[in-house]
């Protein structure tokens, strides 16, 4: 399974950064609209 998953991200470098950004930009907006009630 290990290989598996290197294998995989080796193949989708150039992609993988791009995910992570994705990704992070989704849990911050998560957050804010989690404390924008408690704002207003």
């Amino acid at each position: 399974m290990l290989h598996q998953v290197k294998d995989v991200i080796r193949r989708s470098d150039e992609t993988l950064f791009q995910d992570v950004v994705g990704a992070l930009s989704l849990v911050v907006m998560l957050v804010v609209g989690l404390h924008l009630p408690g704002l207003f």
